[in-house]
């Protein structure tokens, strides 16, 4: 009976202990939202987080009061962390990981001499090329372009160009600057693309507009003013574009985005250096692919891309502000991850305001919370990202592996299925590429895949399908032969019977 009694002891100590074990990984692992991906249907299923939610600073962890409002974040290539702390009027830098003030910038000195002072700054780009800083200082109507001591080197203001309408005021919100030192300004009450000054800071016109979204209507109208007179279509109201809400610059390229939840064309755009979308042609989506149904605001949410981050290794952040989260994107625009919502809790938002990368991180902006949120990348996010970096540098087959991990760890993560199939593909095994390309449903990987199979299944088979191809055409020919002798027989009969018939009547 002791001994009984001591194994139930036993058994029930350590299911406490495996309990306690159980719970802990739990709220290690636990986020405020549900962690989910597409799969090749277009369905949202659960998947595996790519990061989580380590934890927040504010200005009170600082020692420097709260943010108030900020709005853009930067980190440049000194391993410096830039928050535009709007309503405070003020640029904080932080060094790498976010834990000490390295300056403040709130006052500046102007070229002759006197100092400046900014009005509700809205963004913030620091150049690798030339050390310089670029704020775009929105209520004081200019970008000042300075060095890090707070010396200002330029100051841009509204163009007198007859391309700018002078009816327009001039309101910076976002800035940033090509190798080659031409600025590229996002201006709040501008649709027709970002502004664009030289090196010399001289107005050079506007750059990436998007296109007009064509809704029913517009294709109605337009077929319309074809039959109006000019005095008419002079009369009617222009439709214009949405206007770019932020941008990211990546080597020769800048991405663009818009925040308008009405948009869907030109949502994100990748431009070369002559303004042209490189996602043009393409059939991308992004965001969530069926947008989500708001009970408590009974209103369908749409996907609004506030900000748009390149990571070093080439993947595209996009921050939607509707749902408050970070849709991931390899190069390829691939979804890799969804992190984030709208919640109160660590890796929520209330306003989702900025995004930025550095190394194995995420950073998002809480212009409401007046917080920055530190996402790390978790270990299936490690083994996805080393998968995704191998495949787009070409080295499929050393991908190979490392997809099949992720397989192992999320059956249903589509991307995986994608890399294997095209590994397979680069290693021959068409049977192999066709069932992953299948799985992906990747119609293009699939028919590549086919083409080598059939290629090599004519190859291996040859000698049979040449040899059944002479019996079928020996048969043929004997066949074809057989026929024709029959043929002429019966039409032979034929004659002859006809020739006794008319024989016979010539008796008679």
């Amino acid at each position: 009976m002791k001994k009984k009694f001591r194994k139930l002891l036993s058994l029930a100590f350590t299911g406490v202990l495996l309990g306690s074990a159980a719970a802990g990984l739990y709220a290690h692992a636990g986020e405020p939202y549900d962690v989910y991906n597409y799969d090749r249907w277009g369905e949202a299923i659960p998947s595996q987080a790519g990061y989580i939610a380590d934890h927040t600073v504010s200005g009170y962890d600082l020692g420097i009061g709260a943010f108030n409002e900020p709005s853009d974040i930067f980190f440049d290539h000194n391993d410096l962390f830039y928050i535009v702390d709007s309503k405070n009027n003020r640029i904080v830098v932080l060094n790498e990981t976010l834990d000490k003030v390295e300056h403040i910038y709130d006052d500046f000195t102007m070229p002759d001499g006197s100092a400046t002072h900014l009005k509700n700054p809205q963004g913030i780009y620091v150049s690798a090329e030339n050390d310089n800083i670029y704020i775009a200082d929105n209520e004081n109507s200019r970008v000042l372009i300075c060095d890090y001591d707070g010396n200002v080197v330029r100051e841009i203001t509204k163009p007198t160009s007859e391309v700018y309408d002078q009816k327009r005021t001039f309101l910076p919100q976002r800035v940033i600057a090509d190798k080659a030192g031409n600025v590229y300004i996002v201006l709040g009450n501008i649709t027709t693309g970002a502004a664009m000054f030289d090196p010399e800071g001289e107005f050079t016109g506007f750059y990436g507009a998007n296109r007009v979204q064509p809704t029913a209507e517009i294709i109605g109208n337009y077929f319309t003013s074809l039959f109006m007179s000019e005095e008419k279509k002079a009369r009617r109201a222009r439709n214009v574009p949405t206007g770019i809400t932020s941008f990211d610059i990546d080597g020769d390229f800048i991405f663009t985005c818009t925040s308008s939840s009405t948009q869907t064309t030109d949502t994100v755009k990748k431009l070369n250096a002559a303004g042209n979308n490189i996602f043009a042609n393409l059939d991308l989506s992004f965001g969530d692919y069926t947008p989500m149904y708001d009970t408590s605001q009974n209103k369908v949410l749409q996907p609004a891309i506030v900000d748009i981050d390149i990571a070093e290794d080439g993947n595209i952040n996009c921050l939607d502000f509707t749902t408050g989260r970070v849709f991931q994107y390899d190069e390829d625009c691939n979804l890799l991850f969804i992190t984030g919502t709208i919640a109160k809790q660590v890796g929520g938002f209330d306003h989702a305001a900025a995004l930025e990368s550095h190394g194995n991180n995420l950073y998002v902006l809480d212009s409401q919370k007046d917080t920055v949120t530190i996402f790390t990348e978790t270990e299936f996010g490690k083994i996805v990202h080393e998968a995704t970096e191998k495949h787009n540098a070409g080295y499929y087959e050393e991908a190979l592996g490392p997809w099949y991990e992720v397989l192992k760890r999320d059956g249903n993560y589509r991307r995986a299925y994608v890399g294997v199939a095209s590994a397979l593909l680069r290693q021959e095994d068409y049977e192999g590429s066709m069932k992953y390309a299948e799985l992906a449903d990747s119609p293009r990987i699939y028919n590549k895949a086919f083409e080598g199979y059939r290629m090599n299944y004519l190859k291996e088979h040859f000698g049979t399908i040449v040899f059944v191809l002479v019996l079928i055409a020996a048969a043929w020919i004997f066949i074809s032969r057989k026929l024709k002798k029959r043929r002429l027989a019966i039409e032979a009969a034929r004659a002859e019977a006809d020739r006794l018939a008319l024989q016979g009547k010539e008796e008679e």
